[in-house]
């Protein structure tokens, strides 16, 4: 069985958001197939150091954690998505990806040795608590998380629902750490939320997981029926929206596409590219579509923004994306060694751009300040390319994503705002022309 993922940044939603392809085990008679005169010399360097860290090292340690943690060594010095999941872990990134799991609700990355939010869930404790896209976790119940992995942090994190844990909080513009308590529940991911903006339809979709295709369309359905022939368009909001299942971002954009390529992927052979195309049928009878994006729209969610950009299917507006162009390929191990998480390939939008480290640039540039960001206007060098590591752009220059913040009020949403006017033919205020027209 192949599955296809994506993620915003190596996520984890207290939980993983995790990766791409599953593809068999892996066998011993593959690795010996594979491994040079050489490679043994340095597979024993490799049993002398775990030989002497077992013999004189000041305390015995586990063997067992020792391999582990020198696998996940070496995943994770390649970039910041490849990593080793034990069996309890690729178990729960199995149940993850079904929309269901147990935690606080944020997708989180490491980076300087923090825990860095990439996007609080809609809906979760984290959100209601306040937490913002761009905090850095310094310490959880006092303690200090320097020093950990990001899957240690996240098992810290995690615990029995209703139980609180105490998140040390070190926010852009805020003048001292901010102390918030979370109360840890069941997450339940519904990742398509929609509305009638008077004569505009707006649907928000906060992740892909197995229900968001099937959220689409029965929201697109409500919302015909609730506005009539009043119809303006639609506004597809992913912002802060992480990623997910590859197969639900080639869904989501075959939904307002008649034909064409959707994505492809390329890996270190050309053999292995594969292209995904749009079947006949646009789900919303070709009615003009806003996107919108910002910095913390990653992976997936640039699938479908960069598709429906390329095809001149939607306007995009926003802020610069996040710049996850990677693809992840669960594989595992066998028996219960869990898995391994490896970057295998990146993905190209339908005109052969790659994300990368790059991100999506939308059609029309607005940048929401957040609250607590300083007085002086700059935009936040946010994103894929700040990840220590990460995969490199290929041919172009790399850019990090823009500002991350939307507000709770919708009036002061200045993007929404923007995307409203334009579907509804109303004069903007924003300087930028869009490049491509709504259609």
């Amino acid at each position: 069985m192949r599955k296809s993922l994506f993620t915003g940044a190596s996520f984890f939603a207290l939980g993983i958001l995790a990766a791409t392809l599953i593809r068999p085990a892996i066998t011993p008679q593959d690795a010996i197939g594979a491994t040079s005169s050489k490679t043994y010399q340095l597979l024993n360097l490799f049993g002398d150091v775990f030989d002497r860290v077992r013999t004189d090292y000041v305390e015995e340690p586990e063997d067992n954690k020792l391999i582990e943690s020198a696998i996940n060594g070496m995943l994770t010095s390649l970039d910041p998505h490849s990593s080793y999941m034990n069996p309890k872990r690729f178990q729960d990134m199995q149940v993850h990806t079904r929309g269901e799991f147990g935690g606080l609700g944020i997708e989180v990355t490491m980076e300087k040795g923090v825990v860095k939010v990439v996007a609080p869930i809609d809906d979760t404790p984290a959100a209601r608590a306040g937490i913002q896209a761009n905090d850095l976790i310094t310490h959880l119940d006092g303690k200090s998380i320097v020093g950990l992995t990001l899957s240690q942090a996240v098992d810290k994190m995690r615990g029995r629902v209703k139980t609180p844990i105490k998140l040390t909080v070190v926010r852009k513009g805020a003048e001292e750490p901010l102390e918030i308590t979370i109360v840890r529940d069941i997450i339940r991911i519904r990742s398509v939320r929609s509305r009638a903006e008077k004569d505009v339809g707006y649907i928000r979709i906060t992740t892909f997981n197995e229900q968001t295709h099937q959220g689409l369309v029965k929201a697109v359905k409500t919302l015909k029926r609730k506005i009539g022939s009043d119809l303006k368009g639609y506004i597809v909001d992913l912002r802060n929206n992480p990623g997910g299942l590859l197969d639900q971002a080639i869904a989501v954009s075959d939904d307002f596409l008649n034909r064409g390529e959707i994505v492809s992927t390329r890996g270190r052979n050309k053999e292995e590219t594969q292209r995904y195309n749009a079947r006949n049928g646009d789900l919303t009878g070709g009615k003009p579509v806003v996107v919108l994006i910002n910095g913390g729209s990653a992976s997936a969610s640039e699938i479908v923004a960069g598709a429906l950009q390329d095809h001149k299917r939607a306007t995009i507006v926003g802020s610069h994306s996040f710049g996850k162009g990677s693809v992840q390929t669960i594989i595992p191990l066998g028996g219960r060694n869990g898995a391994v998480r490896l970057t295998t390939a990146r993905y190209y939008t339908p005109s052969g751009r790659s994300i990368q480290a790059r991100g999506i640039d939308p059609d029309v540039d607005i940048i929401q300040e957040s609250p607590d960001a300083k007085k002086k206007k700059s935009r936040q060098a946010e994103g894929e390319s700040n990840l220590r590591g990460h995969l490199k752009s290929e041919k172009s220059k790399e850019r990090g994503g823009s500002s991350s913040y939307v507000p709770a009020d919708k009036t002061k949403d200045i993007q929404l705002t923007y995307a409203l006017k334009l579907l509804r033919g109303e004069k903007v205020s924003n300087s930028t022309e869009p490049k491509a027209a709504i259609k």
